[in-house]
């Protein structure tokens, strides 16, 4: 064989690898939580869906321990998945965590919020599919309660990008600097992390499916 088919060879099995690496993997097996570290009340379902149930006890965001975090960590990434809330129901997407011990300072989220019916003109960076503390979405692309929604998040760099239901509602630059020259909101967070889910805690049942990434 020679030099030049051994070249050819090489690149083909380059591109391989490299068309591998970009394929949709799935974080969430739907039957266990291998791969993943909670103390939370997460119960995968008999349909391939998970379940966080708080329990009566389990109150208020700031049990951090009780969020659902991946093992591995991500660093420029595309993260598709589904979920569905209760009325008034409350979650969030995290990404990039730094410490899980503190997803909410080192990290970013990506709200997950019953906020049906709310003005696109009224929607904040609190409302659903709003990043905390940074940007709130162009439009309100919100279910009802009960309706699965589908969220896919770019992340490449600095520079976020957010659909909802099949709309782009987030595309921002998490550098990008105000007139005082500080960064806004999360530009400080680590280019790589943990992905997380929210338990917000009782009444928040709130279910997920189809929890993918692919690695860019």
């Amino acid at each position: 064989m020679n030099i030049n088919h051994l070249g050819i060879i090489s690149l083909f099995l380059l591109g391989s690898l490299l068309a591998e690496d970009r394929v949709f993997v799935s974080l969430f097996n739907g039957k266990d939580l291998n791969g993943w570290k909670t103390t939370g009340n997460w119960i995968p379902q008999d349909d391939g869906s998970l379940l966080i149930k708080p329990k009566p006890d389990q109150k208020g965001w700031q049990r951090y321990s009780d969020y659902l975090i991946t093992e591995e960590k991500f660093g420029d990434f595309i993260l598709e998945l589904e979920y569905k809330y209760p009325p008034k129901g409350n979650s969030g997407v995290f990404f990039r965590i730094g410490d899980p011990k503190d997803p909410v300072q080192t990290g970013i989220e990506c709200q997950i919020l019953d906020s049906t019916g709310k003005p696109d003109d009224k929607m904040g960076a609190h409302d659903h599919g709003g990043i905390i503390r940074t940007v709130g979405p162009k439009v309100n692309m919100s279910k009802k309660a009960g309706e699965w929604n589908h969220m896919v998040i770019n992340c490449q760099g600095h520079h976020l990008r957010v659909a909802l239901n099949g709309i782009e509602i987030i595309n921002h630059w998490m550098d990008s600097t105000s007139e005082n020259k500080k960064l806004t909101g999360v530009g400080d967070r680590p280019l790589k992390g943990h992905i997380g889910l929210q338990d917000h805690g009782t009444p928040n049942n709130i279910y997920f499916r189809n929890i993918r990434i692919r690695n860019l």
